[in-house]
């Protein structure tokens, strides 16, 4: 009997206590939501459908303009992290697609509607994902907070009084304004041109974006610092020519992580799947210089074999911290760190290699026991390839081999070749402690017996580190 009040009075305790807890937890709401900036659109003679109509015709012109990497491995992976973090955007749900730009230039934009660009000197010059996560959430900030219509809807009263009415909501709709206030909109369209107040909000947005997704927010200020610092040593990131750089930009952001209750020591700042896609983007040609109209030219944008040199019986010397080995002495080096392309003049053609070899190296997930094979890790691999060449197919299962001293597969792949018709990709696997070290030596069905003997040659050269 006395154990049981016993138990009872502690039970009462307990209730009394929870709904204690309960009613702090109502009076006192997570710091994260409570006390976080609130923003909201501002003056937009538009409506976010015609938000999205308008960013869907320029993004058309947009593509046309820009030398668009056009690689479906990049754009996945640009498109899975860009939709989680618009996720957490307040406003409207807008339809966000993210693809990358084959330009040097540090520098991303976004269209109204979610139409998002990522150069590839983006991709590259971060050094983390969070750091790439921050630019991404800035630019879906400014999709979120409508700035590209509200600029334009200043513009248009700017220039005609409330009678701009007429010309945005009028007859042809969003397709017309469109037409209006994106042409030429590399150069000026005012859908771009953010004010600095604007730049602040995105910041603000931008780092709650971040913080909602568990990232590490002090990511984007982080990556400005970054490009900050190159602008001191010569010509202004194009990422400033767009977006103007506002005061105290870091000191904003830690403030407004402050209000969100601080950082967590657990946020996500980097992850694998960054790091591999970095030194893809990194390994691939660099884009042709853009050509005067009506000017012709080969190199990376030859179009057949009969530009393509046969392999140089010299061969030359190059290591990384993966490899040594030994290639043709006229096949040019392209990437850096783990992820290198080696390609004749005029093996590349509309950023993809039609003829060359490549060594990388790529990070496989344990199997459900916990373990990596070679077997299983070579089998991922395949399956990633493939998936970012949908036309891809196995034509010669796994054979053993020996590599540098090592046991290794050998894999023979079909695809297609943007020569034309089909290539042979031959793929070579080795499993070391850092990860799947590969090679892939391609050329064209009709060209692969002229170049095998050389890429036999580069094989047997490889030495691991």
């Amino acid at each position: 009997m006395f154990a049981m009040r016993l138990f009872r009075k502690g039970r009462s305790a307990s209730v009394q206590a929870v709904a204690v807890l309960a009613a702090l937890s109502l009076v006192c709401a997570p710091a994260s939501f409570a006390e976080r900036t609130r923003l909201k659109p501002g003056f937009n003679m538009y409506s976010p459908q015609q938000d999205v109509e308008i960013g869907k015709q320029v993004s058309a012109q947009a593509e046309k303009e820009l030398q668009m990497l056009n690689d479906a491995r990049v754009d996945r992976y640009l498109d899975r992290l860009g939709k989680r973090l618009a996720s957490k955007a307040t406003g409207e749900a807008y339809p966000y697609q993210f693809k990358a730009v084959n330009d040097m230039a540090i520098n991303a934009f976004a269209l109204p509607g979610g139409f998002m660009y990522v150069n590839r000197g983006t991709i590259e010059a971060a050094q983390t994902e969070g750091q790439l996560a921050g630019v991404m959430a800035h630019e879906i900030s400014h999709v979120a907070l409508r700035h590209g219509t509200n600029q334009a809807s200043k513009a248009g009263l700017a220039q005609s009084g409330l009678g701009a009415l007429g010309i945005f909501l009028g007859g042809g709709g969003a397709a017309s304004t469109a037409t209006l206030i994106g042409a030429g909109f590399l150069a000026n369209s005012v859908l771009l041109k953010y004010s600095r107040d604007a730049e602040r909000q995105a910041d603000v947005l931008g780092t709650q974006i971040l913080y909602d997704n568990g990232y590490d927010p002090r990511g984007m200020s982080q990556f400005f610092e970054i490009i900050s610092a190159q602008s001191k040593s010569g010509r202004p990131p194009e990422f400033f020519s767009s977006h103007p750089n506002p005061d105290n930009r870091s000191a904003r952001v830690n403030e407004e992580i402050e209000k969100l209750g601080g950082s967590p020591g657990n946020m996500r700042r980097d992850s694998a799947e960054f790091q591999q896609i970095k030194r893809y983007v990194s390994s691939l040609p660099k884009p042709a210089a853009k050509k005067p109209a009506g000017s012709t030219g080969g190199g990376a944008s030859g179009s057949g074999s009969g530009s393509v040199p046969a392999p140089s019986s010299t061969f030359v010397a190059f290591q990384n911290r993966l490899v040594r080995l030994n290639h043709p002495d006229n096949w040019q080096r392209y990437g850096e760190a783990d992820a290198v392309w080696f390609v004749p003049e005029g093996g590349a053609v509309k950023n993809a290699v039609a003829y060359g070899a490549h060594v990388s190296l790529f990070e496989p997930h344990d199997d459900r026991y916990g373990q990596i094979t070679l077997e299983t890790a070579t089998d991922q691999l395949v399956q990633e390839l493939r998936e970012s060449n949908r036309n891809m197919r196995v034509a010669q299962q796994h054979e053993r081999i020996r590599v540098g001293g090592y046991r290794g597969l050998s894999t023979v792949l079909s695809n297609d070749s943007p020569l034309g018709g089909r290539e042979t990709d031959w793929l070579v696997t080795v499993l070391r402690p850092d990860g799947l070290v590969y090679f892939v030596f391609v050329a064209p069905d009709r060209d692969f017996d002229r170049y095998e003997r050389a890429f036999e040659q580069v094989l047997d050269s490889v030495r691991f580190r």
